[in-house]
């Protein structure tokens, strides 16, 4: 993703980025280019033909914003800034100074982020599939922080939703 039509630094991304995948072996990998504002309006039309997005960090952290959102929440999504020897994983989303010392945070996008940990850094599949299921079921038994809270599910807060993933990674252990 680019704004080469208008950014000359994102002509030279795109044309670096064309080259490496031509070089570097991603012959399996499909390479599509698309400026930034088409990606945020197809995004929102269609977020399932994305599979990997490759950007700028601005226009990186933008599309996670706007991505996360398609869940509910940009406490619900986990990223990787993966290349080169170390990985680095993140929520998408920033931080919530308005919120701090409350117990209100989402820790899910966290706790996430250490499955992808798991998986990609530390080759732990078995171990990021028991966090991933965790996750998915205090979820299913309805359990909500305050940024997905929905009518009839139970409110809890940041340290509560950490405690209850918790409880069930360890039941699986």
């Amino acid at each position: 993703m680019d704004k080469a039509n208008v950014l000359e630094v994102t002509e030279l991304w795109r044309k670096v980025v064309t080259r490496m995948h031509k070089n570097e072996g991603y012959a399996g990998v499909q390479l599509e280019h698309m400026l930034v504002d088409n990606c945020a309006m197809q995004l929102i039309r269609n977020p399932k033909q994305f599979d990997v997005m490759v950007t700028t960090n601005m226009f990186g952290d933008i599309l996670s914003d706007e991505a996360a959102m398609l869940t509910g929440s940009i406490g619900m999504l986990p990223s990787a800034s993966l290349g080169g020897k170390v990985g680095m994983y993140e929520p998408v989303h920033g931080t919530a100074p308005d919120i701090t010392g409350q117990d209100k945070a989402n820790p899910l996008a966290t706790i996430l982020s250490v499955a992808m940990m798991l998986r990609h850094s530390f080759d732990q599949g078995a171990a990021a599939d028991r966090v991933e299921k965790a996750v998915e079921e205090v979820l299913d038994e309805g359990y909500r922080t305050a940024d997905i809270q929905e009518p009839g599910r139970k409110l809890v807060g940041c340290k509560e939703m950490g405690r209850l993933v918790r409880e069930k990674i360890e039941d699986r252990g």
